[in-house]
């Protein structure tokens, strides 16, 4: 991995014990942000920030046959313009669970291990769950099980301003619209990199259908 992240954490920075760092809730976050799970111990998931649209926390980007494809969930209304994130609902509008379940298998059956978590990510859109915080978070949980990675999770109480030395924030660097925080992505084998080339910082599951078990030295390199 790179030892410069946009010039705030290096290499040597992450892991250490007492360093923490803070993430936005993400929607099959990208593998920059996995990335940080698999090397930092101490993580706080932001639960009290404000909900912004077009970002990681109801989106996702995948490689399909055709190219990347960006996966979005339908949320209700907020009743305020600054609705916290924890209270944003998911909409049950459009079909969206069986679009994008419909999206994940023909981009990723003919991965090497799709067939091996397939079952313990189709249940995820079999059924309801009301908050959009609470699905992203259980779909965190699944990953990082999967991927063998166990990050000191904590949600925040409140929105922090101030952050002392040993922290860093990240909420709004890791952005579908903005460069990524980190650089030069090892390159893993992708299904349809012949057509494309290889696609970096995609959807973690498009690491872990391509690369099973080995997803984990992929993060930690």
């Amino acid at each position: 991995m790179t030892e410069v992240f946009v010039g705030i954490v290096c290499s040597d920075w992450l892991g250490m014990s007492d360093n923490a760092i803070y993430l936005s809730t993400a929607y099959l976050a990208p593998v920059e942000y996995y990335t940080f799970l698999a090397q930092q111990g101490k993580v706080f998931i932001e639960s009290f920030g404000h909900y912004l649209k077009q970002t990681y926390a109801n989106r996702c980007v995948i490689a399909s046959a055709n190219g990347l494809q960006t996966l979005s969930i339908p949320v209700e209304r907020p009743p305020t313009l600054k609705c916290l994130i924890k209270d944003i609902r998911i909409a049950d509008h459009g079909n969206w669970r069986h679009l994008h379940w419909n999206a994940i298998v023909s981009a990723y059956n003919s991965t090497p291990f799709f067939e091996y978590y397939e079952d313990d990510f189709r249940s995820f859109y079999e059924k309801k769950i009301a908050f959009l915080f609470d699905f992203n978070e259980a779909l965190r949980a699944l990953i990082c099980r999967l991927i063998d990675i166990e990050p000191k999770i904590s949600y925040t109480t409140s929105y922090k301003i101030d952050f002392l030395e040993n922290e860093r924030d990240f909420r709004e660097a890791i952005h579908p619209k903005k460069v990524p925080v980190l650089s030069n992505f090892k390159e893993y084998y992708q299904v349809f990199q012949n057509r494309s080339g290889f696609q970096p910082n995609l959807s973690i599951i498009d690491l872990l259908f391509n690369m099973g078990p080995e997803s984990i030295l992929f993060l930690q390199e």
